[in-house]
């Protein structure tokens, strides 16, 4: 009796003679009850139909077995991190391989969920700041999942919040304060009426804290009372808004008793 495996034709393993060159492929057990070989870190191409084939005196008998190799999701194609203007229209795309095929999916992870996709690409029209952040590609079969993220920047022009008029008497500190909201973050201009203002100019300190912008006035004098105008500035545009620096003054009351 004479037994061999064998893989589209190709001959593997004839009793305990090893035909195969590939190293994977190993014989495990062989007597008169069962021939089993091994095939160790199965591939894609291990896929397909083995057959065993008994030879003997009367007619040769065979089996057969199917082999599906599967194969977890690995993403192997997705969009880089983007930086784009706001108003811009924005394609993210998410490719994976894997057997069975995986389902690809989309979501803003800071988002509530309302902006998600159910396929490979994601549409974002006329993106807002409000879409920037954190997007997640997940792919998903039977076997396994894959989770991969892109970040999405997204640059706008400067607003800058109403600016607080402020009483200051003479010789105490006052300080006015200019708070943007900006992508990339702005840079701030001072001015008194039509006059730009530089750090340390009169006493005056200019200090920059990320998004806030302080101008403070150390010795205040009845010239530092008047108009003044914060601009920030970044490459997309710029903003403005007025404060009124003006003096409070103490009023002392003098009461003098009447003689009696």
């Amino acid at each position: 009796m004479a037994l061999s495996w064998l893989n589209r034709s190709s001959i593997l393993y004839a009793g305990e003679d090893k035909w195969s060159v590939d190293p994977r492929v190993s014989l495990v057990t062989l007597n008169q009850e069962e021939f089993t070989i091994k095939i160790e870190n199965v591939d894609m191409t291990d896929e397909g139909q083995y057959v065993c084939a008994v030879q003997t005196s009367l007619r040769p008998r065979t089996t057969s077995v199917h082999i599906l190799v599967q194969v977890p999701p690995k993403i192997i194609n997705l969009s880089k991190d983007l930086v784009v203007n706001e108003g811009s229209n924005v394609t993210l795309m998410c490719q994976a391989s894997g057997k069975p095929e995986p389902s690809i999916s989309w979501k803003l992870i800071s988002s509530s969920g309302d902006l998600a996709s159910d396929d490979e690409y994601l549409e974002i029209p006329s993106i807002s700041r409000q879409r920037a952040g954190t997007y997640e590609c997940t792919a998903v079969n039977d076997i396994d999942t894959d989770v991969q993220t892109v970040d999405i920047t997204v640059n706008y022009a400067p607003t800058v919040s109403e600016g607080r008029d402020v009483g200051v008497t003479l010789g105490q500190t006052g300080v006015l304060e200019c708070e943007a909201d900006a992508v990339p973050e702005a840079d701030f201009e001072w001015y008194k009426d039509d006059r730009r203002i530089f750090n340390g100019f009169d006493g005056m300190e200019i200090m920059v804290t990320g998004s806030l912008s302080k101008l403070t006035f150390f010795n205040v004098s009845e010239s530092d009372y008047g108009n003044y105008t914060c601009v920030a500035i970044n490459k997309l545009g710029s903003s403005n808004t007025s404060f009124l620096l003006y003096g409070e003054y103490k009023h002392t009351l003098h009461v003098t008793e009447r003689e009696r």
